[in-house]
């Protein structure tokens, strides 16, 4: 269930192999570097991935019609979350008192203080070289405690440093990893290293990195440390997901921002495409995009700023179309489709109230939050939110609001980002949740199921109440 999709999924790399497994056999495996013509066709379940960070899975209605083209009803989210990735050179040499410490970065906006005095592993993805010359990639996952970040003893600090504490990223976040006398430090690495100039294969990239992480990894994936190629690597919380609260009705875990999307959406497509009578009648194609990047401002390859969705949105509609469809075509789909972009939300802190506007304050296990902002930091507009509310309100899921308070500041999301760049109808919403960013988060248990119960409506309700709207453009 929920509570062990977001235990083992530490990276956006995990995240998307555990969503296709959710998916099921029913959904099959498209290549973008393949033409999609005579593949795609009207009841038919698809997924496919974008550097495997990137999901977009989909299902095609059974009354498709390419001659009156339908829309589509996307469910966006974001596969990514706040963490400390290891640099290309993790090597951070012997430290003070014989520590081994890594290089890490830090990856989007955390909240590092949480980060300190926690038990992190290290996972992620690694390029392995084969024997016969070729390249693969495989998921690492090292679950025991290998790294921590400790906090300076209270004793060691002036009044003026306990009162205002501050995290220096560069000097304070670098995780101790393990502590070796000299002998045991230098010889392994000594010996490798006639090993490898003897078989010719000294590699600059692998002397960057710590000896003992890399037969770490290399023990995980039973190869050789020669084999390591090049990988991408994570800190994250061992802790796993819980269940709180006197009446267990709260979830404790990492990466709730944005796995809770990540989750409930692909939970809602499978349970759509399963629905054999709703698939049928359905004219439209209804589709999940979870993206990476999103926590760094989705300006990547991979991310909401690039041009998955259109292209998405292009290419399904055309191999439907028998490989046709002009400009014209594309844009007509568009202008039918809706894009459901849910993101976390931010619920009203008991200690902190006065951070909400008072009748924009969410709270949890009360349903899905719609997220507002005049400066378009969101998408909401009157006819998208509406469809929201109207959806929520035919299939009683309850629906709240939330706008910023004039004096703080507004996040953002990947609504505004995907509108611009295909003028698609979009809507900012999301779950609510307590610490958001932090290195474990909160949300209200019910919330994931009341999620569930939205999307199924706007996958089932979409159309109908789109078409029953008359509107100026």
């Amino acid at each position: 269930g929920a509570l062990n999709h977001f235990t083992n999924s530490p990276t956006p790399f995990h995240n998307c192999a555990n969503l296709v497994t959710m998916l099921g056999e029913s959904f099959e495996k498209l290549s973008e570097d393949e033409k999609w013509e005579g593949k795609i066709k009207p009841n038919g379940k698809y997924y496919y991935t974008r550097n495997t960070s990137t999901l977009v899975a989909f299902c095609v209605g059974g009354a498709y019609d390419a001659s009156n083209p339908g829309g589509f009803k996307v469910i966006g989210g974001h596969t990514d979350s706040p963490n400390l990735r290891i640099k290309p050179c993790s090597k951070n040499g012997t430290s003070a008192g014989k520590i081994t410490q890594l290089n890490v970065e830090c990856y989007g906006g955390g909240l590092w203080h949480t980060w300190f005095d926690r038990d992190l592993g290290i996972a992620g993805r690694v390029i392995v070289s084969t024997p016969d010359g070729k390249f693969t990639q495989h998921l690492v996952n090292l679950k025991k405690p290998v790294c921590r970040v400790p906090s300076l003893c209270i004793h060691l600090q002036s009044g003026d440093e306990r009162a205002s504490f501050k995290v220096n990223k560069e000097n304070h976040l670098q995780p101790i990893f393990a502590q070796v006398v000299k002998d045991t430090l230098e010889a392994p690495a000594s010996k490798k290293a006639k090993t490898d100039e003897a078989a010719g294969e000294k590699n600059a990239w692998r002397e960057g990195h710590d000896s003992t992480l890399l037969k770490l990894i290399a023990e995980e994936l039973s190869i050789e440390v020669a084999q390591i190629a090049d990988f991408e690597l994570a800190l994250y919380d061992t802790q796993p997901a819980a269940l709180g609260g006197a009446n267990e009705e709260f979830l404790y875990a990492a990466r709730l921002d944005n796995q809770a999307t990540c989750y409930t959406s692909i939970q809602s497509l499978a349970q759509y495409a399963a629905n054999k009578e709703m698939l049928e009648k359905d004219a439209d194609i209804a589709m999940v995009c979870l993206f990476d990047h999103e926590e760094v401002g989705s300006a990547s390859q991979c991310g909401a700023g690039s041009p998955i969705m259109g292209e998405a949105v292009r290419r399904v509609s055309s191999a439907l179309n028998n490989g046709g469809g002009n400009e014209d075509f594309f844009q007509t789909t568009c202008r039918r489709s809706f894009v459901f972009s849910v993101d976390m939300a931010h619920a009203i802190h008991p200690n902190y109230a006065s951070k909400h506007e008072k009748n924009h304050s969410p709270d949890l296990n009360a349903g899905v939050v719609i997220k507002t902002n005049s400066n378009q930091r969101y998408t909401t507009n009157a006819f998208t939110g509406f469809v929201i509310r109207e959806i929520g309100r035919r299939k009683n899921v309850p629906i709240q609001e939330f706008v910023v308070r004039n004096d703080c500041p507004c996040g953002s999301t990947i609504g505004p980002i995907i509108s611009e760049k295909t003028g698609i109808r979009c809507v900012d919403a999301g779950m609510p949740q307590l610490s958001m960013h932090s290195c474990r988060e909160m949300m209200g248990t019910h919330d994931l199921q009341l999620c569930i119960d939205l999307f199924n409506g706007f996958f089932e309700l979409f159309r109908n109440i789109d078409e029953s709207c008359y509107l100026c453009s």
